[in-house]
């Protein structure tokens, strides 16, 4: 592989500083607890889906739900398309560009326009989920094996130590938003939708002028949507017949499903279950950002004891997690499990991203090969949200999901075992 050099590797990284303001202030701090403010006190806390009544909460989820299902009928193709000419950049660029914009336009969401804040959110799921898939696909073409798992924790570590600068900045706008001239903390809240879609786009730049444009200098011939689908046919054979790359990707689907479903309900669970307050519940948030401790530690492990024994046991503490949450009454209880998220939160992020880069073969579609990794992240979510929303509708608590949660991460254990015992065999 061509060797690049240490700008390229770090600016690679600095994506992460770029657009996991969204993944912290739109799907798990700032929104959810905007919108379950906004939502609630319309229609008795009840949304009117082509004459259904949902509770605002199983809408959201269902929303999501929709977000990532959309993305993942897109991306295959897209990804084969951008393997065959060499496009991997200008697809990542245009979806940084569609989310950053849907967030910007998150300004307007209020109680007079809700469908404005659903299309935007929607939008803006999609376009940050369609520009990771190429954004992951740059991690096996830049960096060697032995760097990728040091390289995916920066990436990571960078991302919450960005989002929590700009989530402190927001915090102490939405808290006292007086002395910044604005009317209320609705307001402070849309002008953090506002500076998430700035702050994305702007950084990112930094990203895009580093990142090589064409790594193997593809040359296409022919129209790109026949090529692309025979690229992703190609792709989708290869990964067919390799045993042990099945048998991960199976792993990861079933316990990202219940890391995706906390990070997207964790301020929901506080907010609706335990009565929190806004600023007690960005607090937990920014209690989480010990994942930043927990993506370099679960590096580190798994240089000694291997990357499979490591997301195991990521698996068991994220197991007690669930587990106990369950049975929590009080904010200091939420505290503590808040601190055990974050702890395996980035470590377990961070270490399967590189533990799928470090298992492909030599090949130059790693943006196909990602798709099939998205695909699982997304459609995990996807199963996730409907399961934890339709539970959600029938016991209006959310605490019979959570509990539910805990199968995916015990399943996911025993999986992660027979790709443990393959590792032996190939």
């Amino acid at each position: 592989m061509q060797v690049y050099p240490k700008k390229v590797k770090n600016a690679w990284a600095f994506y992460d500083w770029a657009n996991s303001v969204y993944n912290l202030i739109i799907t798990t701090a700032i929104f959810p607890i905007y919108y379950n403010s906004v939502t609630a006190n319309v229609n008795g806390g009840k949304i009117n889906f082509f004459g259904y009544q949902l509770s605002n909460t199983a809408f959201y989820e269902f929303m999501m739900s929709f977000a990532y299902l959309t993305i993942v009928s897109m991306m295959p193709i897209l990804s084969g398309m951008a393997d065959y000419g060499g496009k991997k950049k200008q697809f990542m660029y245009f979806f940084c560009t569609l989310g950053s914009v849907a967030c910007v336009s998150m300004y307007f969401f209020t109680a007079d326009t809700l469908w404005v804040g659903f299309f935007a959110i929607v939008l803006a799921c999609m376009g940050w989920s369609g520009s990771v898939v190429f954004y992951n696909a740059y991690l096996p073409e830049i960096a060697a094996l032995e760097e990728q798992d040091k390289l995916s924790a920066k990436g990571y570590a960078w991302g919450y130590f960005g989002s929590a600068i700009l989530l402190i900045i927001c915090l102490i706008m939405i808290l006292n938003p007086t002395k910044f001239g604005i009317s209320d903390t609705g307001q402070a809240s849309r002008i953090a939708f506002l500076l998430t879609g700035i702050w994305w786009f702007g950084f990112a730049q930094y990203t895009f002028k580093h990142l090589p444009k064409n790594v193997y200098n593809r040359k296409p011939e022919g129209h790109y949507l026949t090529n692309g689908f025979k690229e992703l046919k190609k792709v989708y054979l290869e990964l067919k017949h390799n045993v042990k790359l099945k048998a991960y990707l199976k792993a990861f689907f079933i316990y990202n499903l219940g890391v995706q479903t906390v990070m997207l309900i964790a301020s929901l669970f506080g907010s609706k279950e335990l009565g929190m307050e806004a600023s007690e519940l960005i607090t937990i948030i920014l209690i989480i950002l010990v994942a930043i401790i927990g993506s370099f530690g679960f590096s580190f492990f798994a240089g000694k004891i291997g990357n499979i024994n490591t997301l195991r046991i990521a698996t068991l503490i994220w197991m007690l997690v669930c587990f106990a949450g369950f049975f929590i009454q009080s904010s200091t209880q939420f505290y503590v499990a808040a601190a055990f998220i974050g702890l395996v939160m980035g470590g377990i992020q961070a270490l399967s991203r590189s533990t799928y880069s470090k298992m492909l073969p030599e090949t130059q579609d790693h943006a196909s090969y990602f798709s099939f990794y998205d695909i699982c992240d997304k459609m995990g979510v996807v199963v996730g949200m409907l399961l934890f929303g339709i539970i959600d509708q029938i016991f209006e608590s959310m605490r019979q999901p959570i509990l539910g949660l805990f199968l995916f991460f015990l399943t996911g254990f025993f999986l992660l075992g027979r790709v443990r015992k393959l590792e032996t065999k190939i």
